[in-house]
C-alpha cells in the first residue's frame, strides 16, 4: 500500500468541518419532525379518539351511577388509551422505517398489549371480603372498554357502537331484572343486613 503524503494525513487527522446550523434551518427541521403527515388523516384520528371518549363515558357513567370503584374517568381513560394504541398500530404498519423486508410487524400484538394492561387494572378493582367477591362486573366492563377503544382506533365504528350498546343493556336492564327477581350477584343488595342494622342503632 503506497504511503500517503503528510498533507493528506494531516487533513485526515484534522477536525471535521461541520455544517452551520442557522435558526431558520433549525425551525424547518423541527417543523418536519412535528408536522410530518400521518397515514390516517388527522381529522379522522381526532374523530376516532372522540368516539372512544363518548363510548367510554357511556360505560363509565353506568358504573359511576352505581358508585363502583372504577367509574367515569377510569373507563374513559381505558377506552381512549386503547384507541390510541390502535391508531399507533396503523401508523407503525405504514411507517416508512418499518417497510423493510427485515422488519416484521404483527398488528395482533396491540390486542395482546391492551388486554394485558387492562387486565392488570381490572384485577385491582376486584375485591374479596367476607366470603364474597365484588367488582367482577366492573373489571369486565373495563376489559370491554379496552376492546371498544381498540375498535375505535382501528376505525371499526359499528363494532364499537354495538359493543357499547350491549354493555349498557347487560349492565342496566339485566341488573334491574336480576335485582327484582333476586337472582345473580345482585340478590339481596337492597335489603339491609343485621350488621347494617346494628351499625345504624349504634350510630
Amino acid at each position: 500500500m503506497p504511503a500517503l503524503p503528510r498533507q493528506t494525513l494531516g487533513n485526515l487527522a484534522g477536525p471535521r468541518t461541520l455544517w452551520p446550523v442557522t435558526p431558520g434551518l433549525l425551525m424547518q427541521q423541527l417543523f418536519q419532525e412535528f408536522g410530518h403527515p400521518t397515514y390516517v388523516p388527522f381529522p379522522v384520528i381526532a374523530a376516532r379518539l372522540l368516539l372512544a371518549t363518548i363510548l367510554g363515558a357511556a360505560i363509565g357513567f353506568e358504573r359511576e351511577w352505581r358508585n363502583r370503584p372504577a367509574g367515569l374517568r377510569t373507563h374513559i381513560l381505558v377506552c381512549v388509551a386503547a384507541a390510541t394504541f390502535g391508531i399507533l398500530t396503523i401508523e407503525i404498519v405504514h411507517a416508512p422505517m418499518f417497510l423493510q423486508e427485515s422488519v416484521k410487524v404483527d398488528p395482533i400484538r396491540v390486542v395482546e398489549a391492551v388486554t394485558a394492561g387492562v387486565a392488570f387494572l381490572a384485577a385491582g378493582s376486584i375485591l374479596f371480603s367476607r366470603g364474597e367477591i365484588h367488582g367482577l362486573t366492573t373489571g369486565a366492563g373495563m376489559w370491554l372498554s379496552g376492546a371498544i377503544g381498540v375498535a375505535c382506533g382501528l376505525g371499526l365504528w359499528q363494532v364499537a357502537a354495538l359493543g357499547t350498546l350491549l354493555v349498557l343493556v347487560v349492565a342496566g336492564l339485566l341488573y334491574s331484572f336480576a335485582a327484582k327477581s333476586g337472582i345473580g350477584e345482585n340478590a339481596g343488595q337492597g335489603k339491609p343486613t343485621s350488621e347494617d342494622v346494628s351499625k345504624q342503632r349504634n350510630g
